[in-house]
């Protein structure tokens, strides 16, 4: 009797390992694919997050907006005056960001597009060689050249120059554009068309 309780007590003991190993392979693969993303230049490592800090920063700053182009530049303006320094590890974290007070591209983009999704500002994650930026969509014309996504007008966000405007010039060839991603489901858009255009 000693003998069978053992043995089905090693068996439900292996069986209950055996399923918090799967969990912890589905949890590797699930982080893996909210986070990583395979480019021309290798893999892009997405930092972008929704937290309580980052939904406060972003009502704090566009308290005063009543449009989403004046919710889009005051928090583009924040995020332009951290300060740039090259970051040399894995992006930062928003949060890391915000208390380190400075960031490469990386780390101010994801930042400024955490930002955006927390006020629901359709933006996307731009990879070009050794840069990435965001562009926005806006209702509203600004009246300046804008990237045209398979016919749709975007903006560009350019989080490293301070005190840019939405509407950042293009300083890539549209050949050059690796990559467009969406950032809090991780996938990557499809490019019919890329027009730079007014």
């Amino acid at each position: 009797m000693n003998h069978k309780l053992s043995f089905s007590l090693s068996k439900f003991v292996l069986g209950g390992v055996s399923l918090f190993f799967i969990y912890i392979l589905i949890e590797a693969i699930t982080n893996v694919n909210k986070h990583y993303i395979g480019t021309k230049d290798g893999t892009y490592i997405n930092s972008t997050r929704t937290t309580p800090m980052i939904k406060e920063l972003a009502y704090m700053l566009t308290k005063n907006c009543n449009s989403t182009t004046c919710s889009t530049q005051t928090i583009l303006d924040y995020i332009t005056n951290i300060p740039y320094k090259v970051n040399n590890f894995q992006a930062h974290t928003p949060q890391q960001t915000i208390q380190k007070n400075f960031g490469d591209c990386d780390d101010k983009s994801n930042l400024l597009i955490s930002l955006l999704h927390e006020k629901k500002i359709e933006s996307y994650f731009v990879l070009v060689p050794h840069h990435i930026f965001v562009i926005v969509h806006l209702d509203e014309n600004l009246h300046r050249k804008a990237l045209y996504v398979n016919g749709k007008r975007y903006y560009i966000l350019e989080s490293t120059a301070k005190n840019s405007p939405i509407g950042f010039p293009l300083h890539y060839e549209l050949n050059k554009i690796d990559t467009i991603i969406e950032p809090f489901e991780n996938i990557k858009i499809d490019i019919n068309k890329l027009e730079w255009k007014l």
